[in-house]
């Protein structure tokens, strides 16, 4: 039965079969048939190529005496062209295509003496293409080793959806692959790979999905990843300026600026939209601190230029101060200048040290000055202090008192005894006095207790309160006399609780009164 062949350009006889290489085969599969065919080419340059034409064609052409064209499979299987090296290494011999199972094959095509082979799909048959020149098994072979090809790249897109790799072009692929199956230009079972480039498509649209949702989970980490960045840059720009840590601060929105550098760099991409919205917020966060991180140095900068000013005015009445001998109005003087420097702002660190420095140096000349002075006194008033010494030591034999006029008279003498001996050091000053006016203070009560006991004008108050209270008691005692004779209890108990306060009074009174005698 003669069916008629698609015209097809007929192909020159240089060409090798492997120029009908699969799309889908690997980088390294298309670099080794390059190669191969390369050095076939250059080998055995009178060898002829199977072509498909139609029967005008055929019968114009001269038919080359076939060859037996290994698949792109074989070439596929051949090693890789060795690197340039110092000493080259032996080429590997060439993998021996494998078998084509004839029989199989029948169920799906055939081949006619002429070299035209059909393929036999849902009872019809389509014409693939010719291979003149050769057997007809040669030519079912060349066909049903293109199917193979196909399949192969099927069962690679099945190893690549096994291995869940990306499914970045897996449709286009599929797509390809039903192209070439429906371009009816190899021999095989059409029906069986296109329910597998099926499966594929479902197992490629869960993977996707997966993909998706793997996908949508990880930019939600980073998404969740750049928010907490820019949370936190917020949450600095928001603190008080009076009160923020502006050195830790500033470093942590360092790291933070560097923490979204880097996944910019190296994180997942948001989305435009998303990525431009973070970073309005993340910059303007650091906008805001910025500013007032400037306002605030600038405003410490103007209070340290004030500080460091008022200071300035304390250190020169200080250094006025000085050279001063007279030690009581600068030591006073010195106090109030303390005084309006603790009150005074600090400057700054460096500023505040230096100006303290001068201005503790000008107290320091002073009373280094002063010391001196009282050292050179101490010294002179030295002879005073063991004659004072001496004076309290007489004095304090005058206790206890026994005669209070005489012991009055002695002490008077040694007072004045005591003022023609002059100053002494000013570190004895406090304790010689204290030694004089404990024995002063003991003639002063002595006195003024003598005077309490024979003040007249207490004695009288006395006698005239003891003579009344005890009239007031003879008259209770009547009252009391009566009222038991009446039998009155109640005037009786009233009798006696007034009689008893009055006996206590006299008892007082008479006391006192005994202190005047």
């Amino acid at each position: 039965m003669n069916h008629a062949v698609p015209a097809i350009p007929l192909c020159s006889t240089r060409q090798h079969p492997s120029s009908e290489r699969l799309l889908a085969v690997t980088h390294s599969q298309e670099s080794d048939e390059t190669l191969a065919s390369a050095t076939e080419q250059e080998s055995t340059p009178e060898q002829a190529t199977a072509v498909e034409v139609d029967s005008t064609t055929a019968a114009e052409a001269p038919a080359p005496t076939p060859a037996r064209s290994p698949s792109p499979a074989a070439f596929a299987a051949r090693p890789k062209a060795p690197a340039a090296a110092a000493t080259p290494s032996p080429v590997a011999p060439a993998a021996v295509a494998p078998a084509v199972d004839l029989a199989e094959a029948a169920k799906f095509g055939r081949a006619e003496d002429d070299g035209h082979v059909f393929l036999l799909l849902d009872g019809e048959e389509f014409p693939v293409g010719q291979y003149p020149g050769a057997s007809k098994e040669e030519a079912l072979t060349y066909f049903v080793r293109k199917f193979d090809d196909i399949i192969a790249q099927v069962a690679l897109l099945e190893q690549r959806v096994e291995a869940k790799a990306p499914t970045t072009d897996m449709n286009k692929t599929v797509t390809h692959l039903r192209e070439q199956l429906g371009e009816r230009t190899s021999v095989g079972d059409v029906n069986a790979a296109l329910a597998r480039l099926t499966a594929l498509e479902d197992s490629i649209k869960a993977l996707g999905l997966a993909e998706r949702a793997s996908h949508d989970a990880a930019r939600a980490v980073e998404l969740a990843s750049r928010e907490a960045i820019v949370a936190e840059a917020e949450g600095i720009a928001a603190e008080d300026p009076t009160a923020i840590q502006w050195k830790v601060s500033s470093a942590r929105m360092n790291e933070l600026f560097e923490a979204w550098k880097l996944a910019q760099k190296s994180g997942m991409r948001l989305g435009r939209a998303t990525e431009e919205g973070l970073w309005k917020r993340f910059r303007s966060a650091r906008t805001v601190f910025d500013r007032h991180r400037r306002a605030y140095f600038s405003q410490l900068d103007n209070n340290n230029a004030a500080a460091k000013t008022a200071k300035e005015s304390l250190i020169e009445a200080a250094e006025a101060l000085a050279a001063s001998t007279d030690w009581g109005f600068a030591a006073g003087e010195y106090r109030r200048l303390m005084d309006q420097w603790k009150a005074s702002p600090r400057a700054s660190r460096k500023d505040d040290d230096a100006l303290w420095a001068r201005f503790r140096g000008a107290q320091d000349k002073f009373f280094a000055a002063r010391q001196e002075a009282n050292n050179a006194l101490d010294e002179e008033f030295g002879a005073n202090l063991i004659v004072k010494e001496a004076l309290i030591a007489e004095a304090e034999a005058l206790l206890p008192i026994k005669d209070l006029n005489a012991t009055k008279k002695t002490l008077q003498n040694i007072r004045d005894r005591w003022e023609e001996a002059g100053k002494v050091p000013r570190n004895d000053m406090q304790r010689v006095e204290a030694g004089l006016r404990k024995v002063e203070d003991a003639v002063r009560s002595a006195d003024e207790d003598n005077w309490r006991r024979s003040d007249p004008e207490a004695k009288a108050r006395t006698s005239s309160a003891l003579s009344q209270l005890e009239a007031t008691i003879a008259g209770l005692k009547e009252d009391l006399e009566k009222a038991q004779k009446a039998g009155d209890a109640r005037k009786v108990a009233k009798a006696e609780e007034a009689l008893a306060a009055r006996e206590l009074w006299l008892e007082q009174i008479q006391k006192a009164a005994a202190d005047f005698s």
